[in-house]
């Protein structure tokens, strides 16, 4: 068998040399590459050189949060799971996945909701600021609703619901809020795609 690369950081640094060979032409800035490459590193999908959108002075935001040690509200355990536990610990963050709370699991059921929009629910009622959504359009959806009605304040937003029913739509509709978000357009996405997006941001921090 012909010899491989086995060192962790040998693969990575490959990767990521082999990515920006491939990617083509683009008009992100040095610090919006990082997070694209990372989301290309963990998918090895092109296309989301496409998909990714990252409103102005959003990047800036989301570090202005991580550097004060905020709360990310996640949509998924899966999501919470790919956050880098170690970035997250040096940043003096926290990580939740509040559909996992047995409260929220009552007052879902309790209105005849989704546990995710019950979720969200709870996480504006408790003042988190950090969204991160990777695979729950309803929750997209009703984090847009509690803004405009003023019970939500989300100062940063990741969007990246996966799936045909609501997915691509919830995008389209969080991005007419103001806010500072980064979206990953039509169906694609996934609770792997919003993990790697806060790492993304994250390394630019502590990298």
């Amino acid at each position: 068998m012909k010899d491989y690369i086995k060192s962790p950081m040998e693969i990575e640094k490959k990767s990521f040399d082999i990515i920006g060979k491939e990617m083509g032409a683009h008009n992100f800035s040095d610090t919006e590459l990082k997070i694209v490459k990372r989301v290309i590193h963990t998918t090895a999908d092109f296309e989301y050189k496409d998909l990714i959108y990252i409103r102005e002075r959003s990047i800036e935001k989301a570090i202005e949060l991580l550097k004060s040690g905020v709360t990310i509200y996640t949509d998924t355990n899966m999501a919470a799971s790919g956050i880098n536990k170690n970035a997250i610990k040096r940043l003096n963050c926290s990580v939740e996945c509040f559909v996992s709370r047995e409260d929220v699991f009552k007052e879902a059921k309790e209105k005849g909701i989704t546990r995710s929009m019950a979720a969200v629910e709870k996480a504006c009622s408790e003042g988190v600021k950090f969204f991160v959504f990777g695979n729950a359009p309803t929750a997209l959806f009703k984090l847009k609703e509690l803004t405009l009605k003023g019970q939500a304040s989300p100062e940063f937003i990741i969007g990246a619901p996966i799936g045909f029913v609501g997915a691509a739509e919830s995008k389209i509709e969080i991005e007419k809020l103001n806010t500072p978000m980064i979206t990953v357009r039509g169906r694609k996405g996934g609770s792997g795609v919003a993990a790697a997006i806060v790492n993304a941001l994250m390394y630019i921090i502590l990298r």
